[in-house]
């Protein structure tokens, strides 16, 4: 009934990715980033209407050849007959490629905040029926954890939030830390790939952030040309770099308005009425509380030569209606202090309002170990320890918790898949011994 074979128009793959809510990993564009791998590119068809695309990633790990579906196909996966011929398709193809398996992860919800879509049932059971079989553990899922945090953008009635309603959905200590960062000397600006490489410090204080966060959070931060050439790839229209700054005039013309500010009230305290005067005594209170944290920040910055310091960024890219946090960190300079990884946050999501779109992913959070369910479905996630308060800052920016359906195998041969599957934990434990030596080597 339906026909496969190489895309070779990527103007017409990547416009049917974007007419059927594709994102960007499913992208035609998404090659070009990730050179270390060989990409694929694939079409279904009924007569001469596209009904499908597949980009394909392959590489090679511990002798095998491997092939990733980066969020799965892009296509009906209630249509059981596009999904089987699909599958066999694919199977053809890897074996006259010699690959061992393909790895399958679509975007599709198995449970929203903890409560079970029966949808993404049918579409896990469409899967098993085309072939492919489920990774049983989602701590396992070798490309992407099944579980991810996202923002919606608009109300039950497709309505978009304006900013003073999104500012209401977030929790308390949110809305607490973009006032005071404001307060406190922050203040942000975006830069596409033309401005990033045209001023270099630009990704240069970027990487210094992520090294801070990555040494926090344990893990080896993305090189400046990878953060170029992704910008580059998709342009300032979908993908752009957002540094928060401290800016040390800002801060002081602020701290001297508290002190005019409290000049005033102290005058006002000699000839006060009885019932202003506690009042007055808080918000002189405040204005020292204030003052502290402002000699704080000017003492641990003294050495800093530079008027403006970039203390947190974060890189998103806006695609086909989805804003999608990739990296983000702030240093270890005065973080608590400035909070300023939640401000960062706030303004990439004023950012996604601000262009129309429908969410905003603040990206993954792995989880333990699960047993898959007497169902044979993924079991609810919850997550690792050095993930619980990622979790919990993620929710704050009244984002919904989406476990996926999982990562799915379609297994070309045996021996070789199972030899990767066996050497994998090996080689993830080499790998995080070796990223330890080049943090401590830096």
């Amino acid at each position: 009934m339906y026909t496969f074979r190489t895309a070779t128009n990527l103007d017409a793959f990547e416009a049917f990715v974007k007419n059927n809510g594709g994102q960007y990993l499913q992208s035609a564009k998404w090659p070009q980033v990730k050179l270390d791998w060989k990409p694929h590119f694939y079409a279904g068809f009924n007569g001469e209407e596209c009904v499908l695309t597949a980009l394909i990633l392959e590489r090679s790990v511990a002798a095998a050849k491997l092939w990733y579906c980066p969020a799965g196909a892009v296509c009906d996966y209630n249509n059981t007959t596009l999904l089987k011929e699909f599958t066999a398709f694919m199977s053809a193809e890897m074996k006259k490629a010699g690959v061992a398996a393909l790895f399958f992860d679509p975007c599709v919800t198995l449970r929203k905040n903890g409560e079970t879509d029966e949808h993404g049932i049918c579409i896990h059971n469409n899967l098993l029926q085309a072939g492919f079989v489920l990774q049983p553990d989602a701590a396992a899922c070798i490309y992407k954890a099944p579980w991810q945090l996202m923002t919606a953008l608009r109300d039950e009635n497709g309505t978009p939030y304006t900013e003073a309603q999104m500012l209401k959905k977030l929790d308390k200590g949110v809305r607490y830390s973009v006032r005071i960062g404001e307060q406190r000397g922050l203040c942000w600006q975006s830069f596409g790939a033309e401005e990033a490489k045209a001023n270099p410090q630009i990704l240069e204080d970027f990487a210094d952030i992520m090294r801070d966060t990555g040494e926090r959070n344990d893990f080896l931060e993305r090189n400046e040309d990878y953060v170029l050439r992704l910008m580059q790839v998709f342009g300032k229209e979908e993908m752009e770099l957002t540094l928060v700054y401290y800016d040390k005039n800002k801060d002081e013309q602020l701290q001297n308005e508290r002190l005019a500010k409290k000049e005033k009230l102290l005058k006002d305290l000699e000839t006060a009425p009885e019932k202003k005067l506690r009042g007055i005594k808080e918000e002189i209170e405040s204005i020292d509380k204030q003052t502290a944290h402002y000699e704080e920040r000017r003492k641990e910055t003294a050495d800093i030569q530079s008027d403006k310091i970039a203390v947190a960024g974060g890189l998103t890219v806006h695609y086909n209606g989805l804003s999608s946090c990739l990296f983000g960190g702030a240093k270890n300079l005065l973080r608590n202090n400035f909070r300023s990884s939640h401000y960062l946050n706030y303004i990439r999501l004023c950012k996604s309002m601000e262009l129309g779109n429908e969410f905003h992913d603040l990206g993954y959070v792995l989880p333990k170990k699960t047993e898959p369910t007497a169902d044979g479905l993924l079991a609810k996630c919850e997550p690792r320890e050095d993930f619980e308060g990622i979790l919990a800052f993620k929710k704050s920016f009244g984002a919904d918790e989406y476990e996926y359906i999982g990562e799915y195998v379609l297994v070309g041969s045996k021996a070789a898949y199972l030899a990767y599957t066996k050497l994998m934990p090996t080689a993830k434990k080499v790998k995080k011994t070796v990223f330890a030596v080049l943090r401590k080597g830096r």
